[in-house]
């Protein structure tokens, strides 16, 4: 038996146990997180034919201006359209003035396919139906061939990666359905270009052919979903997503997160075993990419190992980024908080963390303060608002939003993965020398 097949065997034993029956400590007060709206960052590279125009405040084009930096050599595919003092006052019919910035950014943009019309707080407090909009004017600009959708990305009870969630759930009803009998796979979730063409690759070479991506890069071109489709998901922060692709008949496969060597290994196999792909001719597929990630990850061990560290909640990422960080990289979990804890979708991944953990959902930002300065952790992954506090306070941390801005999926991308984990403690030891 190889390497590889006792990897696995040895890990089926292992998703009964764990954190799984561990009590969840579940906090509701202050909360630190960005709002939906910073989703649109990721998502407007990925779709490339689609428009993401924010109905909000001139806060909200500040921060999505600061979130996405200055970009000088192309023109960016999404915009706020400013909910102004008229409007608050009712002295304006903010649908009319809707409309014209609409017609505006079609008749400059002709190459736009698809518009999402992105609700905001503003736009909320106010009562705006931009469903009711998007109907509308998906009618008005029907001959242009040119989708209006909506979704909200309102920063009120969210935090930021469920604006991909909404984005994503928005385009379900529009996906094609399934007329064939043949199985397909579908695979949820924004991933880097690079990284979906590598996971392309693996699946061609596994024998699985009908492999569909959603979102695909570009909007008229999306998947077909139908009773014959299975999912996987490659984010674990798709809740509304996932339910909206079963409510079309499709079926989710459960795995773990494709978040280093053992996750991706994991991910796939979910898939080769769904579809019947023989476990030698798998073993053979994933065995050299499985060898470049070992040997990329046994760079970072000495400095990751040993080291003690704590997750804020900010992304859904937490957990398997635990998990990986953990039986990867030899780092030691104190606590790991979520913003949210799918128990269903986590549930391959809560049986691989130790037991021994603090598993916290929500946030009272307060409380965990306190328990993160009594842990006196190596490393602290927070949002922003929590990073140059802590550092003043003698902590070295992680921005969490980098691990969404970054390609971090796959086995490819293990080392990189580790990498955004040894760099703060790196740079630390450096100027203590």
């Amino acid at each position: 038996m190889t390497a590889t097949a006792r990897l696995i065997d040895s890990h089926a034993p292992q998703f009964a146990s764990g954190c799984t029956s561990r009590p969840i400590l579940r906090e509701r007060g202050q909360r630190e997180v960005f709002c939906g709206l910073t989703g649109i960052v990721w998502l407007h590279r990925k779709i490339q034919d689609a428009f993401f125009l924010i109905v909000g405040s001139r806060t909200c084009a500040h921060l999505m201006q600061s979130a996405a930096g200055v970009m000088i050599f192309a023109e960016p595919r999404f915009g706020t359209a400013i909910i102004g003092e008229r409007d608050l006052a009712g002295l304006a019919d903010a649908n009319d003035e809707l409309d014209k910035v609409v017609t505006r950014l079609l008749d400059r943009r002709p190459d736009i396919r698809t518009v999402f019309l992105v609700g905001s707080c503003p736009s909320e407090v106010i009562k705006l139906d931009l469903s009711r909009a998007a109907q509308r004017l998906s009618r008005q600009f029907a001959e242009r061939k040119v989708r209006i959708l909506n979704y909200s990305g309102s920063g009120i009870e969210t935090t930021f990666t469920q604006g991909e969630d909404a984005c994503l759930a928005a385009l379900v009803p529009e996906m094609p359905q399934e007329t064939s009998a043949d199985t397909s796979l579908l695979v949820v979730g924004t991933l880097p270009d690079v990284v979906e063409d590598q996971f392309a690759r693996l699946f061609s070479e596994l024998g699985l052919e009908t492999v569909g991506f959603l979102p695909a890069r570009r909007s008229t071109a999306l998947p077909v979903v139908g009773p014959g489709a299975r999912y996987l998901l490659a984010q674990p922060f798709l809740g509304n997503t996932a339910r909206a692709l079963e409510e079309r008949g499709a079926t989710r496969i459960a795995a773990p997160f494709p978040f280093g060597d053992e996750g991706t290994t994991l991910w796939l196999k979910a898939a080769a075993d769904a579809f019947g792909v023989d476990d030698f001719h798998f073993r053979t597929v994933t065995a050299p990419a499985r060898e470049r990630a070992k040997r990329a990850l046994q760079h970072y061990r000495e400095t990751l190992s040993g080291k003690r560290i704590f997750f804020f909640p900010d992304s859904q990422l937490e957990p398997p980024l635990a998990r990986f960080l953990s039986r990867e990289c030899g780092m030691e979990l104190t606590e790991v908080g979520t913003p949210y804890l799918h128990k269903q979708h986590l549930a391959d991944e809560l049986a691989l963390l130790p037991e021994t953990i603090t598993l916290s959902e929500g946030q009272d930002v307060e409380k965990q303060l306190d328990r993160c300065r009594e842990t006196k952790p190596d490393l602290v992954v927070c949002g922003l608002g929590l990073a140059n506090p802590l550092e003043a306070e003698g902590l070295r941390t992680k921005w969490a939003i980098e691990l969404v801005f970054s390609p971090i999926h796959g086995y490819e991308q293990a080392g990189d993965l580790a990498e955004l984990f040894a760099r703060p403690l790196r740079r630390t030891d450096r100027l203590e020398v």
